[in-house]
């Protein structure tokens, strides 16, 4: 066993050859030499007595023992950073940083406009965003503020709903020209369809009708909503699409309307945040931008 308590410079820099599987990639990105990265990583095995990595011809392999620690590292790391942005807060209202998770496609798509309004007139906060379709738990600290498709139902949380926003199926005009309009959903066989590949999570989600597909049923698969709403602009298939989001492409001509979902926005914040003036004004610019987006109406120009 080791003889002392590992220092977080340590674990931090473990986490990322942990990542990586490299010294020179963990270095690069802490801004540390290789042999730095090197002597955490010597000296925490040391305080921990165990063997961390073992090497190959391909670089580094963790052990069963770094595979154990891994998500505790993590843990910390979220949790300092949830510190560090928690002090900041109390600085000032004008200056610090606040962390924002979305889907992909809000992410992407709805949520750039809105910030940039918000940075113009905040110049002082750092706006950081975590782009995932996992529901963040804000209660452990991994994101100030989320904007969620879903109602909240974890205690603890402040949460507004802000609206609805509708998915149809859509294709461009070229795709129609060339393959034709599918008159029902048994038509969609005979259709490049756009869909998921491994990962089925938000697919699920959409309804009964998707709960019925398998991969095999898409011509174009892929897990990144972004590359799919990519391949439905360029005239791949056909994929389902926001109305507001497929407005932004005219040649994007909706299909089979009687196929729908409508989806409700939230916004979200721990309720320990409300008194963060940073948080709290991000938070309400998202909520008037978000109102704009769901309502049709331009956002960020505030």
């Amino acid at each position: 066993m080791g003889g002392r308590e590992p220092a977080w410079d340590e674990l931090r820099t473990f986490l990322e050859v942990a990542r990586d599987l490299s010294l020179t990639g963990a270095a690069r990105r802490l801004g540390l030499t290789q042999p730095t990265v090197g002597r955490h990583i010597d000296a925490l095995e040391e305080a921990l007595g165990v063997t961390l990595f073992t090497r190959s011809p391909r670089g580094l392999n963790p052990t069963p023992a770094a595979i154990a620690l891994a998500p505790h590292a993590e843990a910390m790391a979220v949790a300092a950073a949830a510190l560090a942005r928690s002090a900041s807060s109390e600085a000032a209202i004008d200056r610090g940083v606040v962390r924002v998770t979305a889907s992909e496609i809000v992410g992407a798509e709805v949520l750039p406009p809105i910030f940039a309004g918000f940075r113009a007139r905040n110049p002082g906060i750092a706006v950081e965003l975590a782009v995932t379709n996992r529901n963040e738990d804000l209660s452990r600290g991994d994101a100030d503020i989320a904007v969620r498709m879903v109602r909240p139902t974890q205690s603890g949380l402040v949460a507004r709903r802000i609206g609805h926003t509708r998915i149809r199926l859509y294709a461009h005009r070229d795709y129609l020209e060339r393959f034709g309009e599918p008159r029902s959903l048994a038509d969609l066989k005979h259709h490049c369809f756009i869909g998921f590949d491994r990962d089925n999570q938000s697919f699920r989600s959409a309804g009964a009708y998707a709960k019925s597909l398998t991969r095999e049923d898409f011509g174009f698969r892929c897990d990144s909503d972004v590359a799919q709403l990519a391949a439905l602009r360029a005239g791949v298939g056909i994929g389902g699409c926001q109305d507001a989001i497929a407005r932004r492409t005219p040649e994007l001509v909706p299909v089979l309307s009687a196929f729908q979902l409508t989806l409700e926005v939230w916004l979200v914040m721990h309720r320990d945040l409300k008194s963060a003036g940073r948080v709290r004004l991000l938070f309400d610019w998202l909520a008037l931008g978000l109102t704009d987006y769901v309502k049709g109406r331009p956002a960020g120009g505030k």
